[in-house]
């Protein structure tokens, strides 16, 4: 019986990956072959890029307000650069994981901002912002100098561990599972964003945080709750297990106009990503709390 059940269970996976991979079978980047053990071993690995969400007890000079400011801003400097989504995630994960390992005061926490930046670039693009860029996007806060020293500081803190599951990573492939159209994708995207300001979302971890986003911008589109079986599969997610994470989202979606942190809701409120910002949040997500 075990072994029936066991045959099953494979030929239901292989019947999924068939589904949602088909069309990409004769496309070798796409790495058909691969690309269930790929996630896979994401999912297994998504721990080690993740810190404690109360790493900002330990520091004495700076606070989960000084992060926000600083995300808010990175993200748009990463707008100004037209780096590539990768970027982004990557530069934040680097912050956070330093500054778990490293206590920093106040006027250093930019220069810790603009040398993750760079560090993601020179892992992710194929054409890298020079030093000088960066210098001059922080109006000269900083020295050349300064700004390779703290280089050699974080990756030697790091372990030059520089290869993590990002949320990135695991969106692209969920938004596939959830046969997404291009405005599903940019609400998903401006939605996981809105979060990556967020220190308190934190607790959740990369693969969990892409799923409820994508899940969160499907209820806000459609207004009526949505999960298909197909990605429940992909995403190893529940409705019931995503629900907690979507609410935090719907009201971070609620308020990203409003206050002195808008740099995501300008970003998505313009043309080049279908002003995705002005979609009605999912409100009817907060019902009964």
């Amino acid at each position: 019986m075990k072994l029936i059940g066991w045959r099953l269970k494979w030929r239901m996976q292989r019947t999924q990956l068939w589904i949602l991979d088909c069309g990409d079978l004769k496309d070798t980047l796409a790495v058909v072959e691969y690309i269930d053990d790929i996630y896979a071993y994401y999912k297994k690995t998504e721990s080690s890029g993740c810190v404690s969400p109360t790493y900002m007890d330990r520091q004495f000079d700076i606070n989960e307000k000084m992060r926000a400011i600083l995300i808010d801003w990175l993200i748009e400097v990463h707008y100004k650069f037209e780096l590539m989504d990768e970027t982004l995630f990557l530069a934040i994960n680097l912050i956070d994981r330093f500054l778990e390992r490293c206590t920093v005061v106040r006027k250093k926490l930019q220069l810790v901002g603009v040398t993750a930046m760079l560090l993601a670039c020179k892992y992710e693009e194929v054409s890298v912002p020079l030093v000088e860029d960066f210098v001059l996007i922080s109006d000269n806060a900083y020295t050349r100098i300064e700004v390779l020293d703290m280089e050699k500081l974080m990756v030697n803190t790091l372990q030059f561990k520089m290869s993590v599951p990002t949320p990135y990573m695991f969106m692209k492939r969920f938004l596939k599972a959830a046969l997404s159209d291009k405005k599903l994708e940019l609400l998903s995207f401006f939605i996981i964003e809105v979060c990556l300001v967020e220190y308190e979302m934190l607790r959740f971890p990369p693969s969990l945080l892409a799923a409820a986003a994508i899940y969160t911008a499907q209820c806000s589109l459609y207004q009526f709750k949505q999960w298909s079986k197909t990605s429940e599969w992909h995403t190893s997610y529940t409705e019931d297990q995503l629900l907690e994470c979507s609410r935090m989202m719907v009201s971070f979606h609620q308020k990203a106009g409003y206050g002195k942190l808008t740099g995501v809701h300008r970003k998505y409120s313009t043309s080049k990503f279908g002003y995705a910002a002005k979609a009605e949040p999912a409100l009817f997500l907060l019902g009964g709390l």
